[in-house]
């Protein structure tokens, strides 16, 4: 299996490079849109009012003042994004969170978290030391 070096320390089989970085661009894209719906407060209150369960176009659309086809545009970029899914019954179309996808950006924000946490809790170590060592002198 022929290898491929991307760094000194570091080289990876060509399939498996191949399928990273697949992965990685999937998943940034599937963020960015995932973010991209949730930027605007109309789809934010939809996604709030969808996590008490299903409920219809017709309710989701009665807090909003805005005609139902303008709703129904943020609706299609929940749907295209695959934060909610729909499903006709009847007359009625109901919607539907799919949490799946929120615990993905949730994750992302949780890794970032972190990230930062643990960059303050260096730095606040670094302070506490370089206070001590002041005090020493």
């Amino acid at each position: 299996m022929r290898k491929t070096h991307l760094a000194p320390h570091f080289c990876l089989p060509i399939g498996e490079l191949f399928g990273t970085v697949h992965h990685m661009v999937t998943s940034t894209q599937t963020l960015d849109s995932a973010f991209h719906a949730l930027a605007d407060p109309t789809r934010r209150a939809v996604v709030t009012r969808l996590l008490d369960g299903p409920q219809p176009v017709k309710e989701l659309a009665a807090p909003f003042q805005m005609g139902l086809p303008a709703f129904l545009k943020h609706l299609r970029v929940l749907e295209e994004t695959r934060l909610i899914v729909t499903r006709k019954t009847g007359r009625v179309r109901m919607c539907q969170l799919r949490p799946d996808r929120l615990l993905e950006a949730e994750t992302w924000l949780s890794e970032q978290r972190a990230h930062w946490e643990a960059g303050a809790d260096r730095l606040a170590a670094f302070v506490e030391h370089q206070m001590s060592e002041e005090t020493k002198e």
